[in-house]
């Protein structure tokens, strides 16, 4: 069967995301593409995209989260960062291993002259640091598997967005591996810049298939995926709502002594509320009334305070304060 290759242009994360579900699902062809993103964070299918994140870092930096169709961990997207994606038919889910798709890309580096590997887990390495995550999706009898390369990405921004303090979340969801990373540019014998790099594995990996054709996507795939970045992918209930079921917990310390809080959270939602401590009841009362129903999303919650009339001006300002302690 032919093989369509794609060496995308978009660098929108939303709109990448959305062009290999419409390609996994509305074509026959298997596929191969590359892609790259400007600078975002992408959570696994069944990750909870808050325990994720380092939310004061994504929010004061204005860096998009997105989630996407695969499970796996958390990764950060930017120019210097080339995704893979490959689509293929297959007669039987279980013939289909990480192996079949991460080998041709070590291959491709090995002509570079970098020696990377894999540890058989979802992840590529050079000399034990990580250099590459991989994930697959799995829709009727085709295959998705998709994985970065870390060429020359801003490693630090992608450790500011990803720390994060576990020990406020309580959930059945899929936690992140954190592992130590490189960039494949620290290890090529001789310098080359990402462009090059980009068209050197799409070229390599193209040739590996007997029948291979370029594919140009045409005005009604680009209208259909942009149709579906937007109704899905950037969505709030795609991107927060679709994180599992969780409890958020965390302390206040404050001058009168210490405020605990604890949130219910079901489908971004926040479904119950606790507050106990040095706090007067009545205000106590007041944030979860505010709080109960809410999006569990700082933006929103903003505004619910800026807006609630049930609180005094003097409150107010207590309670905007009071808004970090809830991520």
């Amino acid at each position: 069967m032919i093989t369509l290759c794609i060496n995308q242009t978009s660098t929108d994360p939303y709109f990448n995301l959305a062009a290999e579900e419409y390609f996994l699902k509305n074509f026959q062809e298997d596929f191969f593409m590359l892609w790259r993103s400007r600078p975002s964070v992408v959570v696994g299918k069944h990750q909870n995209a808050l325990a994720e994140i380092n939310h004061e870092f994504v929010h004061e930096n204005q860096i998009p989260v997105a989630r996407r169709l695969s499970g796996g961990g958390t990764v950060f997207h930017d120019p210097g960062n080339v995704n893979f994606t490959f689509i293929r038919n297959v007669t039987n889910i279980s013939e289909v291993n990480f192996k079949v798709f991460t080998v041709p890309v070590v291959e491709a580096l090995k002509k570079l002259g970098v020696e990377a590997y894999t540890t058989g887990r979802n992840d590529l390495l050079i000399d034990g640091k990580k250099i590459s995550g991989n994930a697959e999706h799995v829709h009727r009898n085709r295959v998705l598997h998709h994985g970065t390369l870390l060429f020359d990405s801003r490693l630090a921004a992608l450790k500011g967005v990803l720390k994060v303090d576990l020990s406020k979340f309580e959930d059945k969801a899929v936690q992140s591996n954190r592992s130590e990373v490189t960039n494949i540019a620290n290890h090529l014998p001789k310098p080359i810049s990402v462009g090059e790099f980009t068209d050197f594995i799409f070229g390599e990996i193209s040739q590996n298939y007997t029948e291979f054709k370029v594919y140009e996507p045409t005005t009604e795939d680009l209208e259909a995926i942009k149709k579906l970045s937007i109704e899905k992918y950037q969505t709030w209930d795609w991107i927060f709502g679709y994180s599992p079921r969780y409890r958020f917990t965390n302390k206040l310390e404050t001058e009168n002594g210490e405020i605990q809080i604890s949130l219910l959270v079901e489908k971004g939602h926040i479904a119950e509320v606790g507050i106990s401590g040095l706090i007067h009841p009545e205000f106590a009362q007041k944030i979860e009334k505010i709080l109960l129903g809410c999006r569990h999303d700082f933006r929103y919650l903003e505004t619910k305070i800026t807006t609630a009339d049930v609180i005094s001006e003097a409150e107010r300002k207590t309670m905007n304060s009071f808004l970090r302690f809830l991520f």
